[in-house]
């Protein structure tokens, strides 16, 4: 991606939003929106769904499969769609990733039974995975720098609405359609945005070459696969210590090591194993791993509390979940503020696993008699906890890494929280499953109950209960709530390992260019892989707001030493980036009110920096020597922000990324006087070629 960038803006073909009206970036964006809203809805719709599943298709030592298949395989395949994008185009693998999504949609809805189910949703998922990865890069396509932030806050948003809409839409299928217009739904806005695309959606086919870590990537999906069926396998279908589960750790221990020596000589490895040895990555990859471990175990496991233990429907069911998602947002934004403005950021992991380590104890103690108010109570103390946790640690793996490997790294922070969760799910699932057969066995012992309707019957299908007598209905409800609510119990010294880890976490200074990720990054289940240049676009995309330029030309202003309104330091770089500047047509091509222009050139013409020549300002001897030192200290400036990726070997892409945004800074061609020229750099006796001017 950065290479391909690069390319562009060495001439190579359009920048980003050339030749693109507004309108046009606009519906193409809505249709990448439509696609990310899809892969989004699928991590959280189907949970509110999943009790009426099991008991329709049976299987519910299985359900743990139809979360864990998807997560899977849009996990796995996120790496090879970054780069297959990069290397035959993101617009015909956009195409060809909401087309597999919608075919496994459609498979999905019409599946007859539980493994036909779950092998769906694995197809789904090598989808969704693709609509995740490529509608963000895309955007990169579309928009400049500058543009960049407000439209990934978009998707943001819309990462935000799915984790309140997905259980509400779920719920209100199944209760007043079928379960399966939780996968039908997908079809019509699917189509809409393929159609979208094809028609609207221009961006440069240029390639860069990639060499695919096929490899790798097929070894890393397998060793979680491993994992993930001892996990759910183990103690349930086959014990322990059979043959089969050993033979299952076996090879997963054996595929490992294959994997490390794969990705020791890959050209392009899928996780470099270098990450590992910066100690915040490997510690930040274990809390990751926990997290989503504990996440995504509780968020598929709540639903079938709320429904079979409490008797909500489906739809309130969705209702009782939002607490928790609203205790997520809420302290993940706040929590990425304050770090964005203080750089003090150790406290949130530490405060956050603790808090959800309490979230899972408070969730134990869950009955099927608890208030609503009580359940609110725990579920958002839960989600607070979480939200504690997980933007941060996105933030801190990049504060930790160079520039080369901020992309992949920040991936890497996701990918550990997605293989968690599969793993969370299925040990949850294990659990679960292990203590509800056990415990409906005792409660029915020796007990007369009617034909059909034993232990193993009313375990595969919740409705089953209905049949009992009222006695021992109460019974087998207490074992249904007991055997979940254990499964947070068990979850919680995990959390807790967490918690110790955090402490070990060194606080080193955060970069200044380091913000909080969007939510996007925070929500996803699957990790969205991005380069380097895409997280330090993101990043430096605030300068390009209109608060954010008031702050640049206030403090380069200052850093210069000079005495001058932001406006005019602001209108000083342009007219020297132009040669001459019409303060009325600015006025027509920049949001700054003709009153703030006005002003500005007033000053500087007191100032004797610019003279007039008809209705243009251009500028004098002093001028000249005035916007050389303000270009210098936007240069200083720009490298107090970077930090060390701005060191003497910063890397092609990012001294492009910030020439350009350094450009966009300084005005647009649209913004010259007829017939005027821009200045030339050569004027610039402080002019070095990778500095901003």
């Amino acid at each position: 991606m950065a290479q391909q960038t690069t390319t562009r803006a060495n001439g190579g073909g359009p920048m980003p939003g050339e030749g693109q009206t507004r309108r046009t970036v606009l519906v193409a964006i809505s249709a990448l929106l439509l696609g990310m809203l899809l892969a989004a809805l699928d991590q959280t719709i189907v949970s509110t769904a999943l009790p009426t599943i099991v008991s329709e298709l049976g299987g519910m030592d299985h359900l743990s499969w139809v979360v864990t298949a998807y997560m899977l395989a849009a996990t796995a395949a996120t790496p090879l769609w970054g780069k297959l994008g990069d290397q035959y185009g993101r617009k015909r693998l956009f195409q060809t990733a909401i087309v597999i999504f919608l075919v496994g949609s459609a498979l999905c809805g019409i599946a007859q039974n539980m493994p036909q189910l779950i092998g769906f949703r694995a197809v789904q998922g090598l989808g969704g995975g693709g609509l995740m990865v490529l509608s963000m890069a895309i955007v990169g396509d579309l928009v400049s720098p500058r543009e960049r932030g407000r439209y990934q806050g978009l998707f943001g948003a819309v990462f935000g609405a799915t984790s309140v809409l997905g259980p509400l839409l779920g719920g209100l299928f199944t209760e007043h359609l079928s379960w399966r217009w939780v996968f039908y739904v997908n079809l019509p806005i699917g189509v809409v945005a393929l159609f979208v695309i094809a028609a609207v959606l221009h961006i440069p086919t240029g390639s860069t070459r990639h060499t695919i870590d096929y490899l790798g990537t097929f070894l890393i999906a397998s060793i979680a696969t491993c994992l993930v069926l001892v996990a759910s396998l183990g103690g349930t279908t086959w014990a322990w210590a059979s043959p089969q589960i050993i033979g299952l750790a076996v090879l997963g221990a054996v595929l490992l090591a294959f994997f490390v020596r794969v990705e020791r000589r890959a050209a392009e490895p899928v996780l470099p194993l270098k990450l590992f040895r910066i100690r915040t990555f490997a510690l930040v990859s274990v809390i990751s791993f926990v997290i989503g471990f504990a996440m995504f175990g509780a968020m598929t496991y709540l639903p079938t509390f709320l429904q079979v233990v409490q008797g909500v429907t489906p739809t309130m069911s969705g209702v009782h979940m939002l607490p928790m998602v609203a205790g997520l947002l809420i302290t993940s934004t706040a929590s990425g503020q304050i770090v964005s403005r203080t750089g003090r950021w150790k406290v949130f992991p530490v405060a956050g696993t603790a808090i959800t380590a309490i979230g899972l104890l408070l969730l134990h103690r869950l009955t099927e008699t608890s208030s609503t108010a009580e359940m609110s109570l725990f579920f958002f103390v839960f989600g607070a906890g979480l939200g504690l946790v997980m933007q941060v640690l996105v933030l801190v793996v990049q504060n930790a890494v160079a520039y080369e490997d901020l992309g992949v790294a920040t991936s890497g922070a996701t990918f550990f929280r997605s293989i968690g969760a599969s793993f969370g799910v299925a040990i949850f699932g294990t659990i679960f499953t292990n203590r509800l057969t056990g415990k409906l066995t005792d409660a029915l012992a020796g007990q007369e109950v009617p034909p059909g309707t034993g232990a193993d019957r009313i375990a595969a299908d919740p409705r089953a209960m209905a049949t009992l007598p009222p006695r021992l209905r109460a019974e087998a409800l207490h074992a249904y709530a007991t055997s979940i609510t254990d499964v947070f119990l068990y979850a919680s010294p995990i959390v807790l390992v967490a918690f110790v880890i955090a402490w070990f976490l060194k606080e080193d200074r955060l970069r200044a260019s380091v913000t909080a990720p969007d939510t996007s990054q925070t929500l996803a289940s699957n990790p969205v892989e991005r380069s380097s240049y895409e997280e330090c676009a993101r990043a430096l995309s605030v300068l390009g707001s209109r608060e954010g330029r008031k702050k640049v030309y206030e403090h380069i202003t200052e850093r210069a030493g000079l005495d001058l309104l932001p406006a005019a330091g602001w209108l000083l770089l342009r007219v020297r980036r132009h040669g001459a500047v019409e303060p009325a047509r600015l006025a027509d091509t920049t949001p700054v009110p003709i009153r703030v222009i006005s002003e500005a050139s007033r000053q500087l013409e007191e100032r004797r920096l610019v003279r007039r020549e008809g209705l243009q300002l251009v500028l004098t001897d002093e001028g000249v020597r005035t916007a050389v030192r303000l270009g210098k200290a936007r240069e200083d400036s720009l490298a107090e922000l970077l930090g060390d990726w701005w060191g003497p070997d910063r890397p092609t892409d990012l001294v492009q990324l910030v020439e350009q945004l350094s450009g966009e800074l300084c005005g647009s061609r649209g913004e010259q006087p007829r017939g005027a020229h821009p200045a030339r750099d050569h004027a610039n006796p402080h002019h070095r070629a990778p500095a901003p001017h």
